[in-house]
């Protein structure tokens, strides 16, 4: 048998010619998913805001105004405000102890930080009933103490924060892990604590990357449903957050009110996203200004 070989410039060109496709092939990708943008993402988004704006803006505004839908915005508003920053104080925590140290088990504790991805939220929701339930020693004892969890505002804040606390971590874990030791490690050297090394080193390199998981992890807990409908209890007025208020008003045909806070919580993930875009153009700039150093 005789040997093959192709030289660089032989092979460089055949590779270009697998890899470019024709201006037919493109526009018909391009054209696919704007297609698919289209049903799954516009379309939807054009109708809630259509229906939340049939009877008018006074109207919309008015099924706003009441109590009902007030409680459940500073409901949604409360636990978000709560549940983020005990999450970002997780996600740093979390990510310094999985990057800066060597110990048994680091690949378990990454497993589980990435367990509310795999488990369903309904499923969180009644592992939480059943262990802080009022037919629960533990939750019986809470409720006799006078801090009931379970159909309880502590209760929907666990849920939050469980669904949503591997947003911080999973951001910070790979920019620590590119960013190394050394710069820690060197002030260590000049005899700077501990604290004055995460507050003028690490959190200046981690600043974007944690403003992006928190925005993430912010756009998700004003949207849960599944495991805050488990722990809720869906009291009017008291337990239900927006999501859940907005299915109990749909299931009730008052339209308008439900179409009406569906818009307004579309509009806060739209500022969610567009911070979020922003986060990435300013990251993104980052990143290749420290790969050029």
């Amino acid at each position: 048998m005789s040997d093959v070989s192709f030289t660089r410039s032989e092979v460089r060109p055949a590779y270009r010619k697998a890899a470019d496709e024709t201006p037919l092939v493109k526009a018909v990708l391009v054209l696919l998913v704007v297609a698919v943008l289209a049903v799954l993402l516009f379309a939807p988004l054009l109708a809630v805001f259509a229906e939340a704006l049939a009877d008018g803006l006074g109207a919309s505004l008015a099924a706003l105004s009441q109590p009902e839908a007030r409680s459940a915005i500073w409901l949604t508003l409360a636990v978000t405000g709560v549940a983020v920053p005990m999450n970002a104080i997780f996600g740093i925590a979390a990510a310094w102890t999985i990057t800066k140290f060597d110990f048994r088990g680091k690949a378990l504790l990454l497993t589980l930080i990435d367990l509310p991805f795999s488990v369903s939220p309904v499923v969180a929701g009644l592992c939480l009933v059943l262990l802080l339930g009022a037919n629960s020693s533990l939750g019986g004892w809470l409720v006799a103490s006078g801090v009931p969890v379970i159909f309880a505002l502590p209760g929907i804040i666990l849920a939050t924060m469980f669904v949503t606390f591997p947003f911080v971590a999973r951001e910070l874990v790979p920019v620590m892990i590119e960013q190394g030791k050394a710069e820690e490690e060197a002030a260590l050297t000049l005899g700077a604590g501990g604290w004055r090394v995460f507050r003028t080193v690490t959190l200046p390199n981690i600043r974007w990357a944690l403003l992006y998981g928190v925005l993430l992890c912010n756009a998700r807990a004003m949207g849960e449903f599944g495991a805050v409908a488990v722990v809720s209890g869906k009291i009017r007025g008291e337990t239900a957050t927006m999501p859940i208020t907005i299915e109990m008003m749909y299931n009730e045909y008052l339209s308008v009110a439900a179409f009406s806070m569906a818009a307004l919580l579309a509009l806060l993930a739209l500022v969610t996203l567009v911070l979020k875009s922003l986060l990435e153009w300013r990251y993104a700039d980052q990143l290749s200004a420290s790969a050029r150093h």
